[in-house]
């Protein structure tokens, strides 16, 4: 009669919860009901990576994502319980206890080790780096800078000062970012030393190595390691730069991160426009006019130079647009240890504004001693 009662009593509590209702625990891991094992496995192994704890440190969304997929795992990786849950659209040990013909399924004996597996082989990497120091060395990221410079400037180089805002490492605790011989109770297990996941084993607290205590941060820096600096640096900008250049300072960009080497300043050179050179590659071009007599009869003529004024000698019968080349006055190669490229003096033959009547003779009687045609090749009169 009793064991008649019983079993009444267990079909009364399985229809009871028959009527409830839980979450989907297929939708959750996005496989179908007809999936296998394996399936089941793939498809909570992708998600456990992509919103594991320790991979999104400090996201409470992805936590409470975790726990739900590794709720659905927990139950349909077991043949047992996927078997009350897809009877009764939800899993409880009650249900189990009520519905089960043999023994109830022990989860320590079977599903915490299950999760073990998985993680060990998911985890192993993220874990071995958690198992290390929370606060890893970094180098310090790089700064760039833009730097005007006018065209003498880039031909001759010169010491530039630049104002920037960078970060060093805190004085009051050296860079690391804790305060010394102080600890405080570890926020990412609240001083238990461990870290729970629905599992009926605990891992230890990867922030304090399962010491529940953590050092307390540096009030200066903010555990940042780093203080904001206004600093100004002097550096050389060498003779021959360019639009675009990079000019490295070493060790002057941001600090690093505990104990991390710093950064570089890296100033991006502009630039200007010269009122009459022009600059290609490391020649220099530029147009310079000369007489009609210069022309005609020759000359030693000055020109300017990036170095200042040189001399040219231009012979007799020259033509406008006629170019001459200047050896080794272009500018300092960046490129090529100092060498120097060329300058190059296209001249232009100009008229005089004003032409005198004794001039004026003087060009007649040319025209009539020289009936030359400089348009006959184009079968112009």
């Amino acid at each position: 009669m009793t064991g008649k009662s019983c079993g009444h009593v267990s079909r009364i509590t399985i229809l009871a919860y028959s009527s409830m209702q839980g979450p989907d625990y297929y939708k959750l891991l996005g496989v179908p009901r007809s999936a296998n094992s394996d399936e089941i496995k793939k498809a909570y192994r992708k998600l456990a990576r992509r919103y594991h704890p320790d991979v999104n440190s400090g996201s409470q969304d992805s936590e409470d994502r975790f726990k739900q997929i590794s709720e659905a795992f927990e139950v349909l990786s077991d043949p047992k319980k996927r078997e009350i849950y897809d009877r009764l659209g939800f899993y409880s040990e009650q249900a189990a206890a009520a519905g089960s013909r043999g023994p109830v399924f022990d989860f320590a004996n079977f599903g915490a080790a299950n999760f073990r597996d998985i993680f060990s082989e998911i985890f192993s990497n993220v874990r071995g780096q958690s198992a290390q120091p929370r606060k890893q060395a970094a180098r310090g990221s790089d700064i760039e800078y833009p730097l005007s410079v006018a065209f003498e400037q880039a031909m001759q180089g010169f010491n530039a000062k630049v104002e920037i805002d960078r970060s060093e490492v805190c004085a009051v605790c050296n860079g690391a970012g804790e305060t010394a011989g102080r600890d405080v109770t570890c926020r990412g297990c609240n001083g238990t030393g461990q870290n729970t996941w629905r599992l009926s084993s605990a891992a230890k607290c990867s922030q304090c190595a399962g010491t529940g205590k953590v050092p307390a941060p540096c009030s200066e820096c903010r555990s940042e390691g780093a203080v904001p600096r206004h600093e100004t640096i002097t550096a050389r900008v060498p003779a021959g730069v360019e639009t675009g250049s990079r000019i490295r300072v070493q060790g002057k960009g941001h600090a690093g991160r505990f104990g991390g080497a710093p950064g570089d300043l890296y100033l991006i050179t502009n630039v200007g426009e010269h009122s009459y050179f022009k600059r290609q590659g490391d020649n220099i071009y530029c147009v310079v006019p000369i007489t009609v007599p210069e022309a005609a009869l020759g000359a030693k003529i000055e020109v300017p130079t990036v170095d200042g004024k040189g001399l040219l000698r231009i012979p007799p019968g020259t033509q406008s647009g006629q170019r001459f080349r200047l050896r080794e006055r272009g500018v300092p190669s960046l490129r090529a240890g100092g060498a120097r490229g060329d300058q190059f003096v296209e001249v232009k033959i100009t008229l005089p504004k004003i032409i005198s009547e004794e001039t004026k003779e003087l060009l007649a009687h040319y025209a009539r001693n020289n009936p030359e045609n400089p348009r006959a090749e184009m079968g112009l009169e």
